[in-house]
């Protein structure tokens, strides 16, 4: 690896595979391997279970089944031994282990960035979300969602949005500050546009003041505020 920006935490982090207890640090490091977001690199001596060579390598590092009593998880660690910041450190691929805790809360996708917050605010501005000249939903009584290095994400009340071009989707996805996702497809014109509309039914303590609202992607759909077409947001999701 290259330069990279590593950070000392000070959070109790654990993780969990098989049942059984893979790690457990109170001085985890925060690596950012990519600018969105960081990983966990843990002390290869808070490691309480086998981590068995491959004999392959990836991104530089020496990768390692994790052994547990109850079970396996292939090609789920990573080390590097020749690195001078990461050399007693050991990455374990967040999504395959079973549980991972900050303290006593468990946490989703990936490690919350310390750098990154999310604020929900009340608001009384006019929000029209519109597609194809269909209107989707209109409100003013939004809950603005701000959330570091993303758009605002304008969260509208059901009794707000046409239920009747929703469609369900077994689409579900899941976020470290606000919890799992639902979301609905829209029908218009007879053309279906998949995943536009999501909800968290049950957020993550930071994020209930959005419980139970819907939410468009503005990348997505037309979103005006007060009267004002806005300009679609550049994300990964455009």
């Amino acid at each position: 690896m290259g330069d990279l920006r590593v950070e000392i935490s000070a959070k109790r982090v654990r993780a969990y595979f098989g049942g059984e207890l893979v790690a457990d640090t109170t001085a985890p490091r925060l690596v950012w391997e990519v600018p969105y977001y960081p990983a966990y690199y843990l002390p290869l001596s808070s490691v309480r279970v086998e981590l068995k060579p491959t004999g392959e390598t990836k991104d530089g590092g020496l990768v390692h089944d994790v052994v547990t009593r109850g079970g396996t998880a292939g090609g789920a660690a990573l080390t590097y031994p020749d690195s001078p910041d990461l050399r007693d450190l050991v990455r374990f691929e967040f999504g395959a282990m079973d549980e991972w805790l900050e303290e006593d809360e468990p946490i989703y996708v990936h490690p919350r960035d310390p750098y990154k917050r999310v604020d929900v605010l009340n608001s009384s501005r006019h929000v029209r979300i519109a597609l194809d000249g269909v209107t989707l939903a209109a409100s003013t009584q939004p809950r603005i969602l701000f959330e570091t290095s993303l758009p605002p994400r304008f969260y509208l009340p059901l009794s707000d949005v046409r239920f009747d071009l929703l469609r369900s989707s077994d689409t579900q996805t899941r976020c470290p500050y606000k919890g799992t996702a639902d979301y609905w497809s829209v029908e218009v014109g007879g053309v279906v546009h998949e995943d536009v509309v999501w909800i968290y039914r049950s957020p993550l303590p930071e994020s209930q003041k959005v419980a139970g609202m819907a939410c468009f992607y503005s990348e997505k759909v037309d979103l005006f505020l007060d009267g004002e077409l806005q300009e679609k947001p550049k994300t990964p999701w455009s």
